[in-house]
């Protein structure tokens, strides 16, 4: 049977009015429950506020803020200039929209006639797979003309939808649904539905890792059961989730953590690739899993030359080198690559090199769960290495001092620091996990906090002086991924170029909320709400005890959190996502670490 729409609204009602996760899950779980197997994909894109994975490279809506109140004046049949007026006086023109189609409907009822609305004959009103499709549809409408399509289909499903259907339509469109739901929560929903318990999460997790589609992972799951899922492995052309690393800043710990023996890396300063090959076709994805191949043809040449296997997953990073003297430069010219158009008139202003440091997949075989050596034997088979195409500088080594000599030398030759993995039998790849397998040690962490964090955008503050009238700080945020929630570190302010903060607006404008959003945990209160969405580099003096932040609240002293004193913003992450952010359990061992390093200070000087 087909699912109505107005289930789905209601329940993005409801949890638009909880921030309990609780009860979120408890609310996702009765959706979950109403919704049929062959339209849970839908249900879950939507949720997530999309209409499929990033990494498809699928267009996006392509209506903007004009478009969509145009479309709404249409099927209202008001003008746009009062729909505009009241939107802007709500603060929401989903919430415009709405009121508009109630009022509309009181008036009609009140004269006797039957609806508002005029359905066809035997019509039951909007159905999800309705909606999906026709948000579809729009978003394909391409080249000339494709606005009046746009405007003709989303019009039409507006004026089909009722008053609440209308809102949460109109929000989906502006990209601005409000919910404040993670994927862990939706896993944990579709783990009691069909795994029967939560504890069934860990596969369903294990699996979105290896196929970063959650709606593809929840079709399988309810279709065919719990025990697919166990069987799920990687597919060229479908990103898998990256392995993450912890960071510590001592050899002899490294190297303890990682069972005595490791293979330490160059870690580079560049971007983070998934190169997939299957026969000619090649796709890239960016640590974020979207699809960046068309930013790298040069890359995309490579992997069809020198990947010997027919079909293979590789990692690397992408690093701009100087075209003249073949030395590596640093991260911000390589985004200079980050753009739709005109890439080819950046191929040779700004080449790159790519050095390969892991294989995960490899003509059929699922390498996720073999040892790390093994993985690194496969890739160095199915490699030709070349000048700007090899493996990534490394040397396995039980040795402190030859790890801290190694260190000094990648700094020497351009890299980051280095990277530090596992080599025991256990060393296996965690797709979307971070643990003590791999652990980064970065220049910057041989002192106080000159090690930077990225953490999230979650609210602004208004600027006062040259910067009145316009944003001039940011309140940031760890990921504690226990909770899936955001908790506050610091209120940051300087370091920003003028540019920046001309660009502030525009960038925070699609994620600014009337409220608190539901992942978010904070004391401090700024002028306004962001969404988690947007990650920035932020270094400081030292971090310190907070009785208003919430990141690690209690965790060193009751009634304090952690935070960053003299926080400095560096740069924008376009790179990684929110979960990808520095999380609450690594400020917490930075914080440890910066304690025992007074210490023994302290008691240097009084010896």
């Amino acid at each position: 049977m087909p699912m109505s729409f107005s289930i789905l609204a209601e329940t993005f009602e409801k949890l638009e009015r909880v921030t309990a996760r609780t009860q979120m899950l408890l609310y996702l779980v009765e959706l979950f429950k109403k919704t049929p197997p062959d339209v849970i994909d839908k249900v879950v894109y939507i949720l997530q506020g999309k209409l499929w994975p990033d990494w498809k490279g699928l267009p996006e809506l392509g209506v903007g803020e004009k478009l969509l109140i145009k479309a709404a004046s249409i099927a209202l049949q008001v003008s746009e200039q009062e729909l505009e007026q009241l939107a802007k006086k709500l603060g929401d023109i989903g919430l415009a929209i709405e009121k508009i189609k109630q009022q509309k409907a009181q008036k009609q009822q009140a004269v006797g006639l039957l609806a508002y609305i005029k359905k066809p004959s035997g019509a039951e009103g909007l159905t999800v797979e309705r909606v999906y499709d026709t948000l579809a549809k729009i978003a394909m409408a391409q080249g000339e003309g494709s606005r009046d399509i746009k405007l003709k289909l989303l019009a039409g499903l507006l004026a089909e939808a009722s008053p609440k259907e209308a809102k949460y339509i109109a929000r989906f469109v502006e990209g601005r649904l409000r919910l404040g739901v993670g994927d862990a929560t939706i896993m944990e929903a579709l783990a009691v539905v069909y795994g029967g318990s939560a504890a069934m999460r860990n596969i369903i997790e294990r699996a979105y890792n290896l196929r970063a589609d959650l709606g593809m992972i929840a079709k399988i799951l309810a279709t065919q059961g719990i025990e697919a899922l166990k069987n799920i492995k990687p597919e060229v052309g479908i990103p898998i989730r990256p392995m993450l690393a912890e960071r510590l800043n001592d050899p002899a710990e490294i190297l303890k953590k990682l069972g005595g023996r490791a293979l330490v890396e160059y870690k580079y300063d560049g971007e983070r690739a998934q190169i997939h090959k299957k026969g000619d076709k090649i796709w890239i994805f960016s640590r974020r899993l979207e699809n960046i191949t068309h930013m790298y043809p040069d890359v995309v040449e490579m992997a069809k030359k020198w990947i010997k296997a027919n079909e293979a997953i590789v990692e690397g990073e992408i690093v701009a080198i100087d075209p003249e003297t073949g030395e590596l430069r640093p991260f911000q010219v390589l985004m200079r690559r980050r753009r739709k158009h005109d890439i080819h008139l950046y191929l040779s202003e700004i080449p790159v090199a790519v050095f390969l440091f892991e294989c995960v997949y490899a003509n059929g075989e699922d390498l996720t769960m073999k040892p790390l050596p093994r993985r690194r034997e496969t890739l160095e088979k199915i490699i030709e290495q070349q000048e700007t195409w090899r493996l990534a500088e490394g040397i396995v080594t039980n040795s402190a001092e030859e790890l801290e000599k190694f260190f000094l030398k990648a700094i020497e030759d351009g890299a980051e620091g280095v990277m530090a993995k596992a080599i025991h039998e256990k060393s296996i790849y965690q797709a979307g996990a971070r643990g003590w397998l791999w652990i980064k040690y970065k220049r910057d962490y041989k002192s106080e906090m000159t090690d930077t964090v990225d953490l999230v955008v979650i609210g602004a503050f208004y600027g006062r002086g040259r910067r009145g009238g316009k944003f001039g700080a940011l309140l940031m945020a760890a990921y504690d991924p226990d909770s899936d929630t955001f908790k506050s570190v610091c209120k940051v302010g300087s370091g920003f170029t003028d540019e920046d903060l001309e660009r502030l607006d525009d960038m925070l404008k699609p994620y600014i909320r009337d409220r608190k959003p539901a992942r978010v945990d904070s004391q401090m209160k700024p002028d306004v709400w962001v969404e988690p969405a947007l990650v920035a580099e932020v270094i400081g003096a030292e971090l310190t005890l907070s009785p208003i932040h919430t990141c690690c609240y209690g965790w060193v002293k009751p009634g304090a959190g952690i935070s960053i004193r003299f926080p400095r913003f560096v740069r924008w992450r376009p790179d990684k996502g929110p979960e990808d952010a520095t999380t609450t359990k690594e400020l917490y061992e930075m914080y440890k670490r910066q304690l025992r390093r007074i210490k023994e200070e302290q008691t240097a000087e009084q010896a």
